[in-house]
């Protein structure tokens, strides 16, 4: 194992993630563009470390539940569950409808929870198969990237598949930097970013920035959405009020990758 590739490993696991299910050797080559025999390699590597399995009657491949068991731990670790989710909870009750968080990935934001705060009549549930934000189109996407360099943000859109193909989302999402730029300034000027029928028809949805302590990095966005018939620029300035007041509070109680500080060494005097 040491002799393979890591990022070829992990570029494997990665989308056996994103098709969550199971995936013939020569489908695998092909998406990641490398000779089957490569990926053979590779994946009886991954195999051998108890990452991936094959299905002895198909002959797929598929992950294991390991992936599914580390991540779980370094969730449960990160304190989002007993911290985040309680105040995720509150701002659903509150707004009655539905909120998320997301963290952060590299260049990359995730969904990581939510809350559903509608209990009947038209509600909202995410359309979206993926956990991975599109950034250029969605509330929670603005209000990271309104936060960085223009010279980031063209980089960070370029790693996460540019703007998409047409028709890939609603009507209203923006396909040019030079819509994305005006609306990034419009996000910076409210303080939170909003989403018009763009990630998903007829949904719309407001988010502010988290910050590693209330003057540090951001680390991640919560957001509120809902069925556009029932948000008017009324509803979303109120929200736009709530999950600024939201974010601060999560970003006082930011929780991931905090570290103790490990007590000082008592001197033998002492």
């Amino acid at each position: 194992m040491a002799q393979i590739p890591a990022e070829r490993c992990l570029s494997i696991v990665q989308l056996l993630v994103e098709e969550a299910g199971e995936m013939q050797l020569g489908e695998i080559a092909l998406r990641l563009g490398l000779p089957k025999s490569g990926v053979h390699r590779l994946l009886g590597a991954l195999i051998e470390q108890g990452w991936v399995e094959q299905d002895p009657q198909t002959s797929a491949y598929r992950l294991t539940m390991r992936l599914t068991i580390l991540g779980q731990r370094l969730y449960n670790a990160t304190g989002i569950p007993d911290i985040c989710q309680p105040v995720l909870d509150e701002l659903a009750a509150q707004t009655r409808e539905f909120v998320r968080l997301a963290v952060i990935d590299a260049y990359a934001l995730v969904w990581v929870a939510d809350a559903q705060g509608a209990r009947g009549g038209l509600m909202y549930q995410p359309l979206l198969t993926t956990n991975t934000v599109p950034l250029h189109a969605t509330a929670s996407g603005k209000s990271w990237l309104a936060r960085l360099p223009r010279t980031q943000v063209r980089e960070i859109i370029g790693l996460n598949g540019g703007f998409g193909e047409p028709g890939q989302y609603g009507p209203n999402a923006v396909r040019s930097f030079e819509q994305l730029f005006i609306e990034l300034e419009r996000t910076a000027a409210r303080g939170y970013g909003v989403a018009v029928s763009e990630a998903e028809p007829g949904v719309t949805a407001v988010a502010a920035a988290i910050c590693s302590g209330v003057d540090g990095a951001p680390v991640g966005t919560v957001s509120v959405a809902g069925p556009g018939v029932r948000m008017s620029d009324a509803r979303v300035s109120e929200l736009g009020a709530l999950v600024i007041d939201v974010a601060r509070q999560l970003s006082e109680l930011w929780p991931l990758r905090k570290k103790l500080k490990r007590p000082g060494r008592v001197s033998a005097a002492a």
